[in-house]
């Protein structure tokens, strides 16, 4: 399978902007397993301006652009030493791809990400993809990594996308307000009313919210690729998704519904 992965800011850090290092080493590990079995597996990770505000020692993730765009520049360098560390230890390499918006939009140079993408995965390279909060405003203002992602595995023919989040998936109604929401596990066609599900805000350090999971959903789906939303705190979930195992919640696309 071919299979991209979409980590949340919670998924790497703790709420104070810290790395989480037990949960990236079990992530790395896994992830590196599902290569060894002969998974192609393409990152799209969040989590640059979390890491810069835990490396500048800030209290709180800053709301002006500069400072964002400070943070950012600090936070990718750690992610990058961490994921190249970490897969490392399992005998895999990893590229860095940093996107702004007019790179998916541009004919050529989309065609030229793509052809990357492509070469890297024919190397055994695992690319990790992260919007270049650097330098892009629009993205830090108005962007999110869900919506990145699934243009991605629409755009590479991706079997599969997988958001890991702070959360098990879509809910009847928000759990974190209403204790009687259930869980639910799968959605044949996003409708009116299942967009409608999505309200509220993601975590204190990150941007998305159930919002854009439902937009990443309906990108993904209409390029043919399946979805998934599950709680990236339990890593090795993603094998319960190799074996088949409900986790979370599943989006069909209309060709995994043919």
């Amino acid at each position: 399978m071919r299979i991209v992965i979409k980590i949340g800011t919670s998924t790497l850090t703790y709420a104070n902007g810290s790395v989480n290092i037990r949960r990236i080493e079990m992530l790395c590990r896994t992830i590196s397993d599902m290569k060894n079995a002969g998974n192609e597996v393409i990152i799209v990770s969040s989590g640059a301006i979390g890491m810069g505000v835990g490396k500048l020692h800030l209290s709180k993730r800053p709301t002006d652009i500069a400072s964002k765009q400070a943070a950012a520049a600090v936070g990718q360098c750690e992610l990058m030493y961490i994921y190249d560390k970490e897969f490392a230890q399992h005998n895999h390499t990893v590229a860095q791809i940093l996107l702004t918006a007019p790179d998916l939009e541009c004919e050529d140079r989309h065609a030229k990400f793509d052809a990357t993408v492509n070469r890297l995965l024919e190397l055994s390279v695992i690319p990790i993809i992260n919007e270049n909060d650097t330098i892009s405003t629009e993205e830090i203002e108005f962007g999110d990594n869900d919506t990145l992602s699934a243009r991605i595995a629409a755009s590479v023919g991706a079997d599969l996308l997988v958001l890991l989040s702070d959360i098990e998936g879509l809910y009847t109604a928000d759990p974190r307000k209403n204790p009687d929401a259930t869980l639910i596990r799968e959605v044949r066609e996003i409708t009116d009313d299942v967009m409608a599900l999505g309200e509220g805000a993601g975590s204190a350090l990150g941007t998305g919210g159930m919002q854009t999971k439902l937009r990443a959903a309906r990108i993904a789906t209409d390029g043919g690729c399946d979805m998934i939303i599950t709680n990236g705190a339990y890593p090795e979930r993603l094998y319960n998704i190799l074996d088949g195992i409900d986790v979370g919640t599943r989006f069909y696309s209309e060709k995994s519904t043919k």
